[in-house]
């Protein structure tokens, strides 16, 4: 005869399954929620980053735009600068040639002004003054004026003073007269004239105070 033992309390009839805690579905659904936090800050930090860049980026533009702009105008200064040297170059590449051919035309003035003063044959003295006026047109074409002097006020960047002389009719510092005339090649001074310039007349009064002055200074 089988005889009934009692099963131990885990064995008896007892097919409930385990009640879960009761917070276990609240921590699986913060787990997304938290996931999707971090993306957004991670997207966040990404936009910062690319913004940053941009701006940098941007900075970098400006700056690269400010040192064309720059070179450009160098540039611009650098063409004009040589333009105007290369047309000075041309415009006085003959310059020598030039003063070689002034002799000459001094040569001819001379001739003229003898021929007037001795009468010479006349028709020898218009040939002359044909051919001097006929080279100094010539002259004249290609840039070449002459400085005017006699009755000017003297100016040094076209006259050379070779003496003074005294005078009442014309103010202090006039060119009176000209032993040499002088040429421009376009706007630059050739040759300055060698003149003569007037100076106030001395009395004799003030010759003798100077020469006092001058003594007692010595």
């Amino acid at each position: 005869m089988k005889e009934n033992y009692p099963l131990p309390e885990e064995a008896q009839g007892d097919d409930t399954a385990p009640t879960p805690p009761a917070d276990q579905p609240e921590t699986a659904s913060a787990a997304p929620e938290s996931e999707e936090a971090d993306e957004n800050a991670q997207q966040n930090e990404e936009v910062t980053r690319l913004n940053r860049q941009l701006l940098e980026t941007d900075e970098e533009l400006c700056a690269l735009n400010d040192k064309y702009l720059r070179l450009a105008a160098e540039f611009d200064n650098y063409k004009r600068r040589v333009q105007r040297d290369q047309q000075d170059t041309i415009r006085f590449a003959n310059e020598k040639l030039f003063k070689d051919l002034l002799p000459t035309l001094d040569n001819l003035e001379r001739a003229l002004q003898s021929g007037r003063e001795q009468a010479l044959i006349q028709g020898l003295l218009e040939g002359v003054d044909l051919t001097y006026k006929h080279f100094l047109d010539t002259l004249q074409k290609m840039g070449i004026k002459q400085v005017t002097s006699v009755g000017e006020a003297f100016d040094p960047a076209k006259h050379q003073a070779v003496g003074q002389v005294e005078s009442t009719s014309v103010p202090e510092s006039t060119v009176v007269d000209e032993y040499q005339k002088g040429y421009f090649l376009h706007d630059r001074i050739l040759r300055p004239a060698m003149v003569t310039v007037a100076k106030a007349k001395t009395e004799p009064g003030d010759e003798e105070a100077q020469e006092s002055k001058e003594g007692a200074e010595a």
